[in-house]
């Protein structure tokens, strides 16, 4: 059966910069998918364009975009989210970029209006009483948080990336689009597929949550990874079909695997209801899929069934949460958690005296079982331990203040009292995730198209 070839070479804003041109040289494929987007991300990227309007996406991309040059001029298609709040200025600079490379005359298509923030606060300064966009888990009105937004960006599908692919963009650039979305559109632009083709969409869209997180459905973060080769892991493929099925592969010679298991931990990540995953184009049930060894690297995925998507989006909206900084040192020699433990109280207690404790803290002791919240025993007996001190309050001088107590533990506090030397902690702006809908019909999109 005929085949579309996608592939994904970028998990996260931060991961491996050099991983699409080494994807790109090591096979052959159709299309290369960017997604560099988390809730965290647009806070940074709006801290950013805070201070210089003409940023707010991720700049890395142009790096990884240079360094795809001799993928584009073979013909490759790529698409991406890196636009990030600012698709407009994204595209502007990789136009200038492109052209500069000698590929003058490439069609590049650029997505817009996901940014709802101003409708979100609109809507709420129209009538201060309504429920729109409350807390998807806590039901609160996003009143609690009104003055204190900084974005909010409605995940979208793919319906406007076809637009630009049909009108023969090789570059697709926007904003919030969905993980899954950026492998279902050159699917429905490749094999014709209507808005309304459930069942192949929702193939599709378990073939881009597949390789939506990179090198996780070839075995990265896996729970077997210290039994494969984790060196140079490799980047995934998915051979879209006609029908919505998928064979999930990778390059040859790469490490790690693609093996039924490594798929499977995938599919099960971050998914909620697997008979009701909800995405911005189907609705789709995992209940009956079929996964399926097909040799060597290859894992044969079917049987998804889609049904309409709902009449929202979903919005991952943020907003400023204060003020936070941590704290670190290390403690050594007999009883190194009792000390430690010791040693956090006389900060905590100094700033209780001094009325200046923060909102939240949190002291642990890295390496007795701190780190696992509860879900095992924690040990006091380690001859060594790491005391971490965390705090986050919305009035920045009480963190300021927090940040100047540690450090006289290197005289005061207990012995064997090392690991101090990057100095006081730093003070960084906190942003807490709100999660909320949106009417699709309220979200503008809007697909352009540039000729570089």
């Amino acid at each position: 059966m005929e085949s579309i070839r996608i592939a994904n070479a970028q998990g996260f804003w931060g991961d491996d910069n050099d991983a699409p041109a080494r994807l790109v040289s090591q096979a052959s494929i159709d299309v290369l998918t960017l997604d560099y987007l988390a809730e965290v991300s647009m806070s940074i990227l709006a801290k950013q364009r805070a201070k210089d309007p003409s940023l707010g996406y991720a700049r890395d991309f142009l790096d990884v975009l240079k360094s795809l040059i001799p993928y584009l001029k073979s013909g490759g298609k790529l698409i991406t989210n890196a636009g990030g709040l600012n698709p407009r200025a994204c595209c502007q600079a990789a136009t200038k970029l492109l052209n500069s490379e000698g590929l003058a005359g490439l069609k590049l298509g650029m997505v817009e209006g996901d940014d709802v923030l101003p409708t979100l606060r609109a809507s709420f300064e129209a009538d201060q009483t309504t429920h729109r966009f409350a807390h998807l888990e806590s039901n609160q009105s996003v009143g609690t948080v009104f003055d204190k937004l900084v974005t909010a960006n409605a995940y979208i599908g793919a319906a406007p990336i076809v637009d630009c692919l049909r009108q023969g963009a090789q570059i697709v650039i926007g904003g919030r689009v969905a993980d899954p979305s950026l492998v279902v559109a050159p699917a429905m632009a490749h094999f014709g597929w209507s808005s309304t083709d459930w069942d192949k969409i929702a193939g599709a869209t378990i073939a881009g949550h597949l390789i939506e997180c990179g090198t996780q459905s070839v075995g990265g973060i896996s729970s077997h990874w210290m039994s494969i080769d984790h060196h140079n892991i490799g980047f995934p493929i998915v051979e879209v079909t006609a029908d919505g099925s998928c064979v999930v592969t990778k390059p040859a010679g790469t490490g790690g695997e693609v093996t039924e298991r490594t798929v499977k931990e995938q599919l099960l990540y971050e998914i909620g209801d697997p008979g009701n995953y909800l995405s911005p184009d189907a609705t789709v049930s995992f209940l009956g899929l079929r996964v399926e060894q097909a040799g060597k690297d290859r894992v044969r995925v079917s049987g998804a069934i889609g049904s309409p998507m709902t009449r929202f989006f979903k919005v991952s909206a943020t907003y400023s949460a204060g003020y936070r900084a941590s704290g670190m040192m290390t403690i050594i020699g007999r009883d190194a958690v009792k000390k430690a433990r010791a040693a956090a109280d006389v900060v905590l207690a100094k700033l209780k005296r001094e009325k200046m404790l923060p909102a939240r803290y949190l002291v642990e002791c890295l390496g007795s079982g701190d780190g696992t919240c509860g879900t095992v025993a924690v040990r006091d007996d380690l001859f060594e331990t790491v005391l971490r001190i965390t705090v986050a309050d919305e009035r920045k001088q009480v963190v300021e203040h927090f940040t100047k107590q540690m450090i006289p533990l290197v005289t005061a506090g207990p012995q064997g009292t090392t690991g101090y030397a990057e100095g006081r902690p730093t003070v960084r702006e906190a942003f807490a995730y709100w999660p909320c809908l949106i009417e699709r019909e309220a979200v503008n999109l809007a697909a352009e198209m540039i000729t570089v």
